[in-house]
C-alpha cells in the first residue's frame, strides 16, 4: 500500500494523511439552483464536506455559477460522455469533476478538457463502476474481476498521464462487497493517488448502510481511503449521518458526544431503549468529544463502562448518574435525560 498523493478540492485537502472526508451527492436537478442549494444546506449541517452534483445537460452546468455562490464546501460536477459539460462546469467554478476520460471521445476532446482543468487548477476523479465495465475487458477477465476493474481504471490514468496530469481521484465501485474491498486493495499497491470509497447502489438505508459499513470499514481498518461516500436510496442526509458513524467507531474522525449503550434484558427496570434513542437524538449538535454511556442496571453501569466520561446506570424506576466511574447522584427516570445535558453542558 503505497502513501496517497495530496489533491485540493475547493477549499479541503485529501489524501497524504489528511481526515478521511465525507461526501455525498445530491438527488434533486441540478438545474433547479433553489432545491439544490436547500439540500446541500441541509448535508453541510448534518456535516457532509464534499458534494456532488450530477450535470446531464448545459443547463445544468450553467447552474453550477449560482449553486456554487450559495455553498460552504467543495462542489463536484458529475459527467458522463459530453466533454462540453466537463467544459461549461469548469467554466461555471465547479471544484472538481468526475468523469472518465476514456469515454469522452477523441484526443482533442480530452486535452480541451484537461487543460482547463490544469489551468483552473481542478482535480479529476476517473470512477470505474463493476455495472458498466468496458465489453472488452469483460470477456478478457471473464467477468467482472478486481483485476478488470483496476485494469479499466488504469487505462483511463495513462490517458491523463500522456497530458501530463495527475490531480487525480479514482474510485472503484462494485454492489458486491468482496468485489469492491478485493479491487481497491489491488488499486492500492499499484497508484498513489487518493482513493474515493464506496459500495455502489448499496441499498435502502437499513441494507445500505450496513454493506456500506461492512465494505468501507474493512478498507478504511486497512488503511487505504481518502474520502467515503454511503450510497443509500434515501434522503442524502442519512448518508452523511452513516458515514459519520463509520468514522467515528474506527476512531478515524471524532464528531462530538458518543453514545455507549446496553442492549438491555431481563434485568432492566427502566425505559432504557426510549431513554437512550432521545438521548442520542438530543446530543447530535453538540460538538464535545464526550463517551456518554447509557446503561440499564447496576451489572452493565460504572463497572463495564468506567472508560465513559458520563454515563447512567439504571435501577428500579431510578438511575445513577457517573463520570469517569464514580457515582454522583441518583435521578428519577423521568429526570434523568435532562440531567445529563445539564452536566454536559457544564463539562
Amino acid at each position: 500500500m503505497m502513501r496517497e498523493k495530496v489533491v485540493k478540492i475547493g477549499n479541503r485537502y485529501i489524501g497524504g494523511g489528511f481526515p478521511v472526508a465525507i461526501q455525498s451527492m445530491c438527488n434533486t436537478k441540478t438545474e433547479n439552483v433553489e432545491a439544490t442549494v436547500s439540500q446541500i444546506l441541509r448535508l453541510e449541517d448534518a456535516g457532509c464536506e464534499i458534494v456532488r452534483v450530477a450535470v446531464p445537460t448545459l443547463e445544468a452546468a450553467h447552474a453550477i455559477k449560482q449553486i456554487r455562490k450559495q455553498i460552504h464546501i467543495p462542489l463536484v460536477a458529475d459527467i458522463h460522455f459530453d466533454y462540453r459539460l466537463a467544459v461549461a462546469a469548469m467554466e461555471n467554478g465547479v471544484d472538481k469533476i468526475r468523469l472518465n476520460p476514456g469515454n469522452i471521445g477523441s484526443k482533442d476532446r480530452v486535452t480541451k478538457v484537461i487543460e482547463l482543468a490544469k489551468d483552473k487548477g481542478i482535480p479529476i476523479r476517473i470512477g470505474v463502476n463493476g455495472g458498466s465495465l468496458d465489453k472488452e475487458l469483460y470477456q478478457k477477465h471473464g467477468g467482472v474481476t478486481p483485476e478488470a476493474l483496476v485494469e479499466s481504471a488504469m487505462r483511463h490514468i495513462s490517458i491523463l498521464d500522456e497530458l501530463n496530469f495527475n490531480d487525480i481521484v479514482i474510485s472503484l465501485k462494485a454492489s458486491d462487497i468482496k468485489l469492491t474491498v478485493e479491487s481497491y486493495r489491488l488499486l492500492s499497491k499499484t497508484v498513489d493517488y487518493p482513493l474515493h470509497l464506496g459500495i455502489t447502489e448499496a441499498g435502502t438505508n437499513y441494507t445500505g448502510t450496513v454493506k456500506s459499513a461492512i465494505g468501507i470499514g474493512i478498507l478504511l481498518y486497512d488503511g487505504i481511503g481518502s474520502t467515503i461516500r454511503v450510497s443509500l436510496t434515501d434522503d442524502p442526509v442519512e448518508e452523511v449521518k452513516a458515514a459519520k458513524k463509520i468514522l467515528e467507531v474506527l476512531e478515524l474522525r471524532h464528531f462530538g458526544v458518543k453514545i455507549i449503550s446496553c442492549p438491555t434484558c431481563g434485568r432492566t427496570e427502566v425505559d432504557l431503549v426510549r431513554i437512550a434513542k432521545l438521548l442520542e437524538e438530543r446530543v447530535a449538535g453538540i460538538n464535545k468529544q464526550i463517551t456518554l454511556a447509557v446503561m440499564g442496571c447496576a451489572v452493565n453501569g460504572p463497572g463495564e463502562a468506567k472508560e465513559a466520561d458520563l454515563g447512567i446506570a439504571g435501577g428500579k424506576n431510578e438511575f445513577l448518574l457517573f463520570k469517569k466511574g464514580l457515582v454522583i447522584k441518583k435521578l428519577k427516570e423521568d429526570e434523568v435525560v435532562e440531567a445529563v445535558l445539564s452536566e454536559i453542558e457544564s463539562m
